[in-house]
């Protein structure tokens, strides 16, 4: 979208000329691709179609964090962030497939997993064959997630699963499911580990679809264990990996970032272009000085997110960032895509509550990653946390 600027977000950094062909390529296929259908997929809250998820998986997007050995690019996780951005600037549907493969539990299996699983596992996501969802959220345990209370137990060859999920992104849809589950009576981390489930499983069944406040495409549903049982090859963490788990969860927080940063840089984009062609009292809009001053604070917060989000995924690597550096973007970035997004409905007056002109979608998509993936008020807690060096207790 042009905006008549000369000055690109992206002059602030020292990215690669492959990263740059990336962004562009990426781009392209999200508005040649996607942008003509999103409309239609909102109204239909479908996700992405398979085919579609197919498509990034042959242009590499899917396996792009992923070891070549497995069928991916293996490039950093930058290179990834940057996909996942120019995708969720269009939709969210084109985002999530790379979101989950790129930063989400397919991750965890590329840097916890045996050989073994990241063999077996890995190709089929960057093929896009198939996507793992997460599974740790319960009636309750959100926030406290050391809370939880779905079992499995080994029993032979084989890991039975008994318990009830909330809010795993993906329910229902998603081929396969990374739970988290207590596998001992140790309280809190201690007994905690990860099974990966397959939604076929017997003894595996979906409420209802959630209807939320945005996501339109994204499937939402409890999770149900009766005696579900899986192979023991599928037990990725044992008993006591909960703090491997989440550490390399750290990556996941960075994707949210990025999912938000993209809802506040599309908001930021279609507003510069509104507020250059809308006219009232003889002129443009944006001679007034108040959209002026309201635009400029947009780009001060979008460009702020995406530094901390770079700084984060610079220091990553091809590994897991920084958890206080991830924290912060994941901070930041969420309260920056809500405040952003309502101001670019602001900002386009009596169209920005009309769907036609998105942003209203934009808005209510940035709620959604600003609870995912923990809360900014819980994200603040583990801040102060990692920055004092001392473990604070909320329950005592």
């Amino acid at each position: 979208m042009t905006t008549g600027s000369t000055w690109t977000a992206e002059s602030a950094f020292d990215l690669s000329d492959e990263q740059r062909d990336l962004k562009e390529m990426t781009a392209r296929l999200a508005r040649e691709r996607h942008a003509p259908n999103v409309a239609e997929w909102e109204r239909q809250r479908s996700s992405l179609p398979d085919d579609e998820r197919l498509r990034l998986g042959e242009v590499g997007l899917l396996g792009i964090c992923l070891p070549e050995e497995y069928g991916g690019g293996g490039r950093p996780l930058l290179d990834g962030l940057i996909a996942i951005e120019e995708l969720g600037k269009v939709s969210m549907q084109g985002a999530m497939p790379v979101f989950e493969a790129a930063t989400g539990p397919a991750r965890v299996i590329d840097l916890l997993g045996t050989e073994e699983q990241r063999a077996r596992i890995l190709p089929p996501v960057a093929r896009g064959e198939k996507t793992i969802a997460v599974s740790i959220s319960e009636p309750d345990a959100g926030s406290a997630a050391t809370d939880m209370s779905t079992r499995a137990r080994i029993d032979g060859d084989e890991i039975v699963i008994n318990g009830a999920k909330r809010w795993c992104t993906g329910a229902g849809h998603s081929e396969q499911y990374l739970v988290y589950c207590r596998m001992g009576d140790e309280l809190g981390a201690a007994g905690i580990g990860a099974v990966l489930v397959d939604r076929d499983t017997p003894g595996l069944s979906f409420g209802p679809r959630e209807i939320q406040m945005g996501w339109a495409g994204v499937h939402h549903a409890d999770m149900f264990f009766d005696d579900a049982r899986v192979p023991i090859e599928n037990l990725i963490i044992e008993k006591g990996g909960f703090k491997q788990l989440f550490t390399v969860f750290s990556i996941e927080r960075l994707g949210n970032s990025t999912c938000s940063l993209a809802l506040a840089q599309a908001a930021l984009d279609r507003t510069a272009a509104y507020v250059q062609e809308r006219r009232q009292f003889g002129k443009e809009i944006i001679e007034f000085q108040t959209m002026q001053t309201q635009l400029a604070d947009m780009l001060v917060q979008v460009e702020a997110a995406r530094l901390l989000i770079y700084r984060a995924a610079r220091h990553a690597g091809t590994g897991t960032p920084v958890p206080i550096e991830a924290s912060v973007a994941k901070c930041f970035a969420n309260e920056t895509s809500k405040r952003v997004t309502d101001l670019a409905i602001q900002m386009h007056g009596g169209y920005g509550f009309s769907a036609e002109y998105e942003v209203e979608r934009l808005h209510r998509d940035s709620h959604g990653w600003a609870i995912a993936g923990g809360t900014p008020t819980m994200q603040r807690m583990r801040i102060a946390s990692e920055y004092l060096g001392r473990r604070f207790d909320q329950r005592s």
